[in-house]
């Protein structure tokens, strides 16, 4: 049976977001046409990983004038978005594997999110061994012009960034009532 396949192309709304306290937050990829609401879990690492390579991507493009189309060095200010997730937020899957490409026949980036399956996860020993990657059941696709996804990037980076402050010795972050430092001798150091 053919993957059900969740098609933005270009979505009205790309977003990343999170529900939940610092320290207990759920990341969302959401994409929204009309009436039409896929949200898919991910982990914070992906959401970072997704809009870094997003960026490079653009920036590659830029650089290499492969694109008869304006590929923007900045978000544009006019497509900036800093509204909450739409609601209800229900999540169609969690994100394992994720792909990103140009496509220079329309000046698109192109994000697909594949499900997460215990059946591709690889084990060192099986390393050297030939598996077959699993069919997926569902597949989430978006395709986004050039501005479209340098706002994202923006988004994801503010999105990021709201989470609990980072301990400026271990570089672990530090919970409202504080944490344990191991660079600064076990002490608990908290906020004043």
């Amino acid at each position: 049976m053919p993957p059900l396949i969740h098609r933005f192309d270009p979505p009205e709304r790309f977003v990343t977001g999170t529900v939940g306290p610092p320290g207990g937050r759920t990341f969302f990829l959401q994409a929204r046409t009309g009436t039409r609401l896929v949200s898919v879990s991910l982990e914070k690492q992906q959401v970072a990983a997704l809009a870094e390579r997003i960026d490079q991507l653009l920036d590659e493009v830029m650089a290499g004038g492969a694109t008869e189309g304006v590929v923007p060095a900045v978000a544009p200010l006019a497509l900036e978005d800093s509204a909450p997730l739409d609601q209800p937020i229900e999540e169609e899957f969690r994100a394992g594997t994720m792909t990103l490409s140009w496509d220079p026949d329309d000046d698109r980036v192109v994000i697909e999110v594949f499900p997460f399956t215990e059946a591709a996860v690889v084990s060192p020993d099986q390393l050297d061994e030939d598996l077959e990657e699993p069919e997926p059941d569902e597949v989430f696709l978006v395709r986004l012009p050039a501005g479209t996804a340098r706002a994202f990037v923006k988004r994801a980076e503010r999105v990021l960034e709201a989470g609990r402050p980072s301990c400026p010795f271990c570089g672990n972050p530090i919970d409202p009532d504080g944490h344990l430092c191991v660079r600064a001798n076990g002490f608990r150091r908290r906020d004043p």
